[in-house]
C-alpha cells in the first residue's frame, strides 16, 4: 500500500466525536436467506465506534426490477461514530465475506447491506448517495423502518409514515416476530 493510500485509509476510518443515529437496510435472496440477514445483523453490531439500537423483524418481499427468489428484509438502527464512508465500507466488506458479488444490476444477493440514512446528512456522490436513492418507494424499506421508528422522516421526502401509504400495493410478509 502506497503512503496517499494509507493516509486516505486512515482518515476513512477516524470517528466523528458525536454519535450519529444510521439506518441500515439488509436483504438477501440466495442460500439461507433469513440465516445471512441474522448473521449480517450481528455482524453490524460488533462494528467499531457502533452501537445497535433496534432491529425490526424479517419480511418477505419479492424482488423488483430482477428475477429469483423472493427477498428476506429487515431495516436496524445503529449509533455510530463512523463517518459514512466508513460505515459504507464496512457494510460492503460484511457483504464480501457473504459472498456478495455485483455481475450486474439487481442480480439476485447472497447479501445487500445499505446504508439508508445517515442522521440528517444529504450526500450525492459517485460512491454514497444519502438518504439511499428508492428507499421511499420500496416498501420493505419503508415498513421495517416504520417497526423501529413510526415518526422518521426522510430529508427531501417526508414522513416514513406517509411515505408507506404510498406503497401499501407492494407485496410484503412479515416472517419473524
Amino acid at each position: 500500500m502506497t503512503d496517499g493510500a494509507s493516509g486516505e485509509a486512515d482518515t476513512l476510518l477516524q470517528a466523528n466525536e458525536e454519535a450519529v443515529l444510521a439506518y441500515i437496510g439488509l436483504g438477501a435472496n440466495l442460500g439461507d436467506a433469513a440465516a445471512t440477514v441474522h448473521a449480517a445483523l450481528d455482524a453490524v453490531e460488533r462494528l467499531a465506534w457502533t452501537e445497535a439500537s433496534l432491529r425490526s423483524p424479517l419480511y418477505r418481499s419479492a424482488p423488483i426490477g430482477g428475477a429469483g427468489p423472493d427477498y428476506v428484509n429487515a431495516v436496524m438502527a445503529v449509533t455510530t461514530r463512523l463517518r459514512a464512508p466508513a460505515m459504507l465500507a464496512l457494510l460492503q466488506a460484511i457483504e464480501h465475506q457473504h459472498g456478495r458479488e455485483r455481475p450486474y444490476r439487481n442480480a439476485p444477493r447472497s447479501l445487500d447491506l445499505d446504508l439508508l440514512l445517515y442522521g440528517d446528512c444529504v450526500i450525492d456522490t459517485p460512491n454514497l448517495s444519502l438518504p439511499h436513492p428508492r428507499m421511499h418507494e420500496r416498501r420493505f424499506v419503508l415498513q421495517p423502518l416504520s417497526d423501529i421508528s413510526p415518526s422518521l422522516t426522510i430529508p427531501g421526502h417526508g414522513p416514513v409514515a406517509r411515505l408507506l401509504a404510498g406503497v401499501a400495493a407492494q407485496r410484503l410478509t412479515r416472517i419473524d416476530p
